[in-house]
C-alpha cells in the first residue's frame, strides 16, 4: 500500500466534489443539504489557496483516497491564530492511515506557520466515534459540544468541539496570524 499526500488541483475537484456530494446526500460529517458541483468546489479550493493554508488530497496506490484543508476559523481579526480543519475519507479508505496523515500534515504546516489552534467541528457526535478518535490521537481534546443544531434526515444533530492548542503555555504569538484579507500576513 502506497498512501501519498499532495496540494489540491484542479484535476482533483472532480474527485473532491464527488466524495463530498456523497456525504452531503447520505451522510452527516456535514450539514449541507445540496452537494456543491465542481465549479463550487473550485471556488473553495480557491478561496483556502488564497489564504495561504493547505489543501491536500490523499492517494492510496494511486487512486483518490481523500482531502483535508484548514481555514480561518472566523473572520475577525483576533482569531487570526486559528483555523479549522476538515477531512474527508473515501469509505474504502477508512482505517487505513489515510485520515490520520491528513490531520497530521495539516497539524504539521499549521505549526510552521506559527499559528496556535486547530479547531475541529464534528458533525453528528452519535457516530462520529472514529473522527473523535483520529482528532484524539492527534492531541485534540474536547473542548464542547452544540447539543441539537442542525436538522438532517429528520433527526437533531450535535457537533463535538475538537481544539489542539500548538502553545498552550499561554505565550504571545511570535508572528503575525493570518492576513484575514486574503494570504498570510
Amino acid at each position: 500500500m502506497t498512501l501519498a499526500l499532495h496540494p489540491a488541483g484542479t484535476a482533483d475537484l472532480e474527485a473532491i466534489a464527488a466524495l463530498y456530494g456523497r456525504e452531503v446526500e447520505g451522510g452527516t460529517a456535514t450539514f449541507e443539504l445540496t452537494p456543491p458541483d465542481v465549479a463550487e468546489m473550485g471556488r473553495r479550493l480557491a478561496a483556502v489557496n488564497a489564504t495561504g493554508l493547505p489543501w491536500l488530497v490523499a492517494e492510496l496506490d494511486d487512486r483518490f483516497a481523500g482531502y483535508a484543508y484548514a481555514s480561518p476559523f472566523r473572520p475577525r481579526p483576533a482569531y487570526r491564530y486559528g483555523v479549522e480543519v476538515s477531512i474527508y475519507v473515501e469509505p474504502e479508505a477508512r482505517g487505513r492511515g489515510v485520515g490520520r496523515a491528513l490531520l497530521r500534515a495539516l497539524v504539521d504546516d499549521v505549526r510552521s506557520r506559527g499559528l496556535r489552534h486547530l479547531i475541529a467541528a464534528i458533525s453528528d457526535s452519535a457516530t462520529s466515534a472514529a473522527s473523535i478518535a483520529l482528532h484524539r490521537s492527534a492531541g485534540f481534546e474536547v473542548v464542547g459540544q452544540y447539543r441539537q443544531v442542525g436538522w438532517k434526515f429528520d433527526r437533531w444533530l450535535d457537533v463535538t468541539l475538537m481544539q489542539l492548542d500548538l502553545a498552550p503555555e499561554g505565550a504571545p504569538p511570535t508572528g503575525p496570524g493570518l492576513d484575514l484579507g486574503g494570504g498570510l500576513a
